[in-house]
């Protein structure tokens, strides 16, 4: 036991340290209302231990730490803490001097006042009473007393009666709005007024959940934020790609180290308003693990009759989100769970056609990218034959996200032009004079001359001659060339592609949009096996095995040349290979390319070159309808072809491509793999037309 001797010095230095202590207790009281039960201690703990005891309270630094350990002697250990409770007396007087007091239980208080005001139902304000009450009674050291702050600080942040003030909606303007941001999309900007014309009829119906399905760059998500704006609500993007753990919807338990609200709450909570306009952005990229399916909890979510008592598990209290309107984008349907995809009206959004692309570049993507990069009309135009020559050579997608990025390319190479030519040759006066109007009548007094205001804009060619530059830069062929390279897409692409016999080509669907696969066949002497390459998956690979039976059935009545030269049930082994392996490919729609590709390898005839196809097989030889015809046929008119062989029960379709690409394209229906062939072929069909095969 320590011993301490009881001299006149450590008696004068244990009453100082009372007295000092004493005060601080008071002080502390006073906030907390513990009702003196601290100052028991001060008859009870000996005072030396007492000292420990408070200094162990205080934060102080690592080296007085170190000093108190260091002092063996207690007469030493009582003047430190004197000093350091003196130093924390005088640090509260200057905090309240402030009006920096930062007390816990002043905070505490107000915590309570912000949760009285926040609105909350009676049986939630019963549950967050009785976890304020828990709090109180805890230290701030003790374990879980962060955690029930920081719960019960979203409580109180959480906007359970707050919503946006929806203004008087009108229909005529928000077309207007839409209109005058997205360029196209009729079918679609219909549909939107029709919902916004039945919410402005009963506000509080509870409308279909809208899915704008459609490649990247379409323009989704601002469709989104269209639909907030003509509502007059707040809006709100949770991005749900790459989602695999149900907790990221529903929220961790408290149970957990570290636990967290949901997405939903979170934003909900972010955007402030109980009623905001919420996107649930890439819905279809959600996945499932161990932890749980992402999917299953978004049915509750989106499901009006359930959403009004959305329990999330970090909140562990009810919340009404049925005041909130869910929109969804995805690029493709098929892997959002058939239950969830009930829930929702799916509005699809196929690509834009190369007029549409122009008017878009003309009109938004432009005056963008300038803006962006510090640039104006004055500086750099880009007129519309260059923006036809990068749709037609350097992009080939269905949105225009890659257009706006070659712009962007052009206006920084303009943008460097700018400042170089600013720095090589410093404005005269005469210059300064044309490009500051500021400046004329302070000049024209200096050179006594009678000067004539010009505004720049309608003066580019003075200036340019001022300065022996060529401003505005115009951007040409040459330009367009040097800063994006030769050309990535030729003219000639498909001619040089099926140029043999056993290519053929494809229309298929993508997450991008429609684009054109080639398909290649070739053979050897083997045992009849079917090799098939090009990251395929198990029912692209079924559509392959169903092609060659079918020919193979056929090969004398098909009168293929090599028929009679090899067996071709069991003398050739073939392979088949879908270019651009580097890609997944599946799905049914290459069944007539396929068939096609065989027939003209054993043929020895080529496919035509401006024809393309697509559809699905049987072994009988009908040919099935396939999805996504519209944006297959923009695709194929993007490549240049002219020739379209597609199912005969897929000419409903067309009704929702444009009449100008329609005019452009000869459409070809097939009820029977028969109808295909005799198309696509060179020189016609082999057997005679009608023949019974």
């Amino acid at each position: 036991m320590e011993q301490v001797e009881q001299d006149q010095e450590f008696i004068v230095l244990s009453r100082q340290f009372k007295a000092t202590a004493m005060e601080l207790i008071t002080v502390l009281e006073q906030k907390q209302k513990t009702g003196g039960r601290t100052k028991n201690l001060l008859e009870t703990v000996p005072v030396h231990k007492l000292a420990d005891i408070f200094v162990a309270s205080f934060e102080i630094s690592f080296e007085e730490q170190l000093s108190m350990l260091d002092a063996v002697d207690v007469k030493g250990r009582l003047s430190k803490a004197i000093e350091l409770v003196d130093r924390h007396l005088q640090m509260k007087a200057i905090k309240e001097e402030l009006g920096d007091n930062d007390d816990e239980e002043d905070d505490l208080t107000a915590l309570e006042r912000k949760m009285l005001g926040a609105g909350m139902p009676v049986n939630v304000w019963k549950h967050a009473r009785r976890e304020l009450r828990s709090l109180k009674k805890m230290q701030p050291q003790q374990p879980g007393y962060n955690s029930s702050r920081v719960y019960l600080e979203l409580l109180a942040d959480l906007p359970w009666q707050k919503t946006s003030e929806e203004h008087e909606l009108d229909l005529k303007a928000a077309k207007e709005r839409l209109d005058s941001e997205h360029y196209g999309l009729f079918k679609i900007k219909q549909r939107i007024i029709e919902y916004l014309a039945v919410r402005k009829l009963k506000p509080d119906a509870r409308g279909p959940v809208l899915c704008f399905v459609g490649p990247p760059g379409v323009g989704k998500t601002s469709l989104a934020s269209s639909v907030a704006t003509a509502l007059g609500r707040e809006f709100v993007r949770i991005s749900l790609g790459g989602v695999k753990d149900e907790a990221d919807i529903r929220g961790h338990r408290r149970t957990y180290v570290g636990s967290m609200p949901g997405r939903l709450i979170d934003g909900i909570k972010r955007v402030g308003v109980s009623n905001p306009v919420m996107l649930l952005d890439e819905i279809d990229k959600t996945g499932s693990d161990v932890r749980g399916d992402p999917a299953s909890a978004l049915l509750e979510v989106l499901d009006p009759e359930q959403n009004k008592t959305f329990n999330d598990h970090y909140l562990n209290a009810p919340f009404d989100l049925s005041k909130v309107t869910f929109v969804a984008t995805a690029n493709k349907i098929q892997p959002i769970p058939p239950a969830l995809l009930d829930r929702m009206e799916v509005i699809e959004l196929p690509g834009y056609t190369p007029e549409e692309k122009l008017k878009i570049a003309m009109m938004h993507l432009i005056p963008r990218v300038l803006d962006q990069n510090g640039l104006s009309s004055d500086l750099l135009q880009i007129p519309e034959g260059v923006v036809r020559l990068i749709i037609q050579k350097y992009t080939r997608e269905a949105g225009v996200r890659n257009l706006e990025r070659k712009l962007a390319s052009l206006a920084r190479a303009a943008a460097v032009q700018v400042v170089e030519q600013e720095h090589a040759m410093p404005l005269s006066k005469d210059v300064q004079r044309l490009t500051n109007p500021l400046l004329d009548s302070k000049l024209a007094v200096e050179a006594d001359v009678e000067m004539e205001i010009i505004p720049m804009a309608a003066n580019n060619h003075h200036i340019s001659n001022a300065l022996e530059t060529s401003l505005p830069l115009i951007v040409d062929e040459t330009m367009l060339e040097k800063v994006l390279g030769p050309a990535i897409y030729g003219d000639r692409e498909t001619a040089e592609r099926v140029n043999t016999p056993g290519v053929a080509i494809g229309l298929v669907w993508t997450a991008f949009g429609g684009e054109v696969q080639f398909v290649e066949a070739t053979s050897m002497v083997g045992r009849g096996d079917l090799h098939l390459t090009g990251q395929l998956g198990d029912v692209i690979k079924e559509s392959a095995q169903i092609a060659l039976t079918w020919v193979r059935a056929r090969a004398t009545q098909l009168k293929l040349s090599m028929a009679e030269e090899h067996d071709l049930l069991g003398g050739r082994d073939i392979h088949i290979h879908f270019p651009a392996g580097a890609i997944p490919k599946d799905g049914p729609s290459a069944g007539v390319t396929l068939v096609t590709s065989l027939v003209s390898l054993f043929n020895q005839r080529r496919v035509r070159e401006d024809t393309a196809m697509t559809g699905e097989i049987t072994l009988s030889g009908l040919v099935l309808a396939v999805g996504g015809i519209k944006d297959k046929v923009l695709a194929a008119h993007r490549h240049g072809i002219k020739r379209l062989i597609l199912p005969n029960s897929n000419l409903k379709d067309l009704a929702e491509v444009p009449a100008s690409i329609l005019s452009s394209l000869e459409i070809i229906p097939a009820k029977r793999v028969e109808d295909v062939v005799e198309q696509a072929l060179e020189g016609g069909c082999p057997w005679r037309i009608g023949s019974k095969l």
